[in-house]
């Protein structure tokens, strides 16, 4: 990937959690790219987040409130003339997934389609699909973590989705000989991370001192991974790596969940108490971890924020930003969204 003045990259889900972030790392690391952000502004992407973009590099940035799966995209993007697009736009709580699973087919997988077939049509676009180490299903516990050349074995609707996703876009590649690149991270944490996911849940259930559940015996172990570490990947994913090759981004921080659970209540000094176990969840994955040995050895990657540092900072950032999670989860968090975003967020012609 070129680094010069005029690198024009769209940016798909950018004012949702990994998204955001990658998108502020980005403007920083290329002062004088410019950035499409598509996002649809669905329940998960905060109208804060999205003003704090908009004030990172006003002359260099642009948002567009858009479904990626939309053909009438094509003359957004033809007119933007991107060097690169990183789809990060995804429909990922594995919850709603089983409960409907229509809206993540129409996401996770025509979305990606759709993507990959309006870029296909500019030519050399360089194409990075942000997936998930849940595409390879479930590890025993004294299983080897799983590799790039692991079956994908997906066991939630979500997963599948995501996996479909991932095939389209390799298939584009062996097929067209599309600049396609695929990387597959674990469990993501840090700032700006919709109150749903595990780690903002606890800790905003904590402070407001409610029950905080726990899936069956809390025994389950997610590999972590902090935002930052993630974004530093995928930028060099997009900048070094090979055209139809996978990455798997770790930084082997494997937790029983109900240990991480613990260990949060412990820090904003919360009882343990609070810990409700309630139902597993139907085809409950027991372990996910991954090697991220081919990102370390080819590219040069290497996660800079330890586990309990990283951790010590994100329950840092939500205790001292308790308006914008208490926002979301406020039963009137709609006429907050229209009255503070909907207005100012109307499809306009890109001049970047």
């Amino acid at each position: 990937m070129p680094k010069e003045n005029e690198f024009r990259c769209v940016v798909t889900g950018g004012c949702g959690f990994i998204g955001s972030n990658f998108v502020g790392l980005f403007l920083s690391e290329y002062p004088q790219a410019k950035v499409l952000n598509i996002d649809r502004m669905t329940y998960a992407a905060h109208p804060q987040t999205a003003q704090m973009l908009s004030l990172l590099a006003p002359d260099r940035y642009q948002h567009l409130r858009a479904d990626i799966a939309d053909p009438q995209l094509e003359e957004i993007l033809a007119r933007f003339k991107p060097h690169a697009l990183v789809n990060f736009a995804a429909e990922t709580h594995v919850d709603k997934s089983i409960l409907d699973p229509s809206a993540f087919v129409q996401t996770n997988v025509a979305g990606v389609q759709n993507l990959l077939s309006l870029t296909r049509k500019l030519g050399d676009v360089r194409f990075v699909q942000v997936s998930t180490d849940e595409v390879y299903g479930s590890l025993n516990p004294d299983d080897p973590t799983f590799t790039e050349n692991s079956p994908l074995t997906p066991s939630s609707p979500y997963a599948a989705a995501k996996a479909s996703g991932d095939l389209f876009a390799l298939a584009a590649h062996h097929t067209f000989g599309q600049d396609v690149v695929i990387t597959r991270c674990t469990n993501n944490f840090g700032p700006y991370q919709y109150p749903e996911k595990l780690i903002p849940l606890v800790i905003a259930n904590a402070l407001e001192e409610k029950c905080i559940p726990i899936y069956g015996d809390g025994q389950q172990v997610r590999d972590w991974l902090h935002v930052s570490d993630h974004c530093r990947a995928i930028s060099l994913v997009l900048s070094e790596g090979t055209a139809g090759e996978v990455y798997n981004v770790s930084a082997s921080e494997e937790h029983a969940n109900l240990n991480l659970v613990r260990g949060i209540l412990k820090r904003v000094g919360k009882p343990e108490s609070l810990i409700q176990y309630v139902k597993d969840r139907p085809g409950h994955d027991r372990r996910y971890g991954l090697s991220a040995d081919k990102i370390r050895h080819t590219l040069g990657w290497k996660p800079l924020l330890n586990f309990e540092d990283g951790l010590n900072q994100t329950v840092d950032w939500y205790l001292e930003n308790t308006h914008w999670w208490q926002s979301l989860r406020d039963d009137n968090y709609a006429a907050y969204y229209a009255a503070n975003y909907a207005p100012k967020a109307q499809e306009q012609e890109t001049q970047l």
